[in-house]
């Protein structure tokens, strides 16, 4: 059910013909319902604002970007189209991170559900995040998770429709993705941060990049919305050094440790048996491979016992598949 504060939002923003607000409304009720488990309702609200958006687009009342929905076929696919927006079901609980993360992650989550206690003693809670470290060590799922955990959607910046080759119109589409934020309560991922965060001093630099990065730059000095803002890169390092204090908080994202791996293989084996006689040996093997690596081979592993009819897998069939796919490196 939506709380009293969302009823008594819905009432205004219809009063004022706020239709975007009012359908930002809807989702967080849609997001919430998930998470208690009505699947069903949640998913009719969410096609019910989705047609609603698409309604707006065609009267031309909607002026800032289209938002590409990953679940329905009806949302036009253009050039306008800035964003895919998600409602993520995975909570901090599921997923596997450092303790050093987790801690983070948590007083990320912790100061943004207690925000109006915050703001009530003229403080203001993290709203900007970059997280930084090799592919697949959890920095996107952790995006996916603090949209959850806040009953918000998940909006995520698509970079190839951001950056153009004309000049000039890079920038003006990202200040159109920062009127959006402040209009639409939401979580939003810049996912590949470093395609516009590059230092200005880079060899290979050009003058756009330069031009982009600035209006990055001024647009979070002017952020004030309740919306966060999640960065997300592989390459901390070509990273701008005025970028940092735009940011609330740095996290570092690694490959995962002896003991994150071993509750990440139980956990992954939790519903299938595998019989493991030698600890040392699998972790040797699955060293180096990040937390993304090993799920996806104790998935093809759990994949072939169940198509050769094993009911209980072997130590050596989980080592196969993580040395073949350590070999891709």
């Amino acid at each position: 059910m939506a709380s009293a504060n969302q009823l008594k939002l819905l009432v205004k923003n219809f009063i004022l013909r706020d239709d975007r607000k009012f359908l930002t409304i809807v989702l967080q009720i849609a997001a919430h319902e998930a998470k208690i488990g009505h699947a069903n309702l949640a998913s009719e609200l969410r096609d019910l604002v989705e047609k609603g958006k698409l309604s707006l687009n065609h009267k031309g009342e909607d002026s800032f970007p289209r938002v590409h929905s990953s679940s329905t076929a009806q949302i036009n696919h253009s050039s306008n189209d800035l964003f895919t927006i998600s409602h993520p079901t995975v909570s901090l609980n599921e997923i596997i991170l450092k303790k050093s993360v987790r801690e983070k992650v948590e007083r990320f989550l912790d100061e943004n559900k207690n925000s109006k206690k915050i703001r009530s003693y003229g403080l203001a809670p993290r709203r900007h995040v970059l997280l930084y470290g090799p592919p697949g060590t959890g920095k996107t799922l952790t995006a996916s998770v603090v949209a959850n955990e806040l009953h918000f959607p998940l909006f995520t910046v698509r970079m190839d429709s951001l950056i153009t080759k004309y000049m000039g119109e890079t920038s003006v589409k990202l200040r159109s993705i920062f009127d959006y934020i402040s209009h639409n309560r939401g979580v939003y991922l810049f996912d590949e941060f470093d395609s516009i965060g590059s230092r200005r001093t880079m060899e290979n630099d050009v003058g756009e990049i330069r031009r982009v990065l600035n209006t990055f730059l001024q647009l979070m000095d002017e952020h004030s919305s309740d919306s966060l803002i999640i960065s997300a890169t592989n390459h901390k390092d070509i990273l701008d050094s005025a970028l940092y204090r735009r940011f609330d908080d740095v996290i570092e994202y690694d490959l995962p440790e002896k003991e994150n791996l071993i509750e990440l293989i139980k956990t992954k084996f939790n519903s299938f048996k595998i019989d493991i006689s030698d600890w040392a040996e699998l972790l040797a093997i699955a060293n180096g491979l990040s937390f993304s690596e090993v799920s996806k081979s104790c998935d093809d592993a759990i994949k072939l016992a169940i198509i050769t009819n094993k009911k209980t897998l072997q130590q050596l069939d989980l080592e196969k598949i993580l040395a073949e796919r350590k070999s891709y490196k």
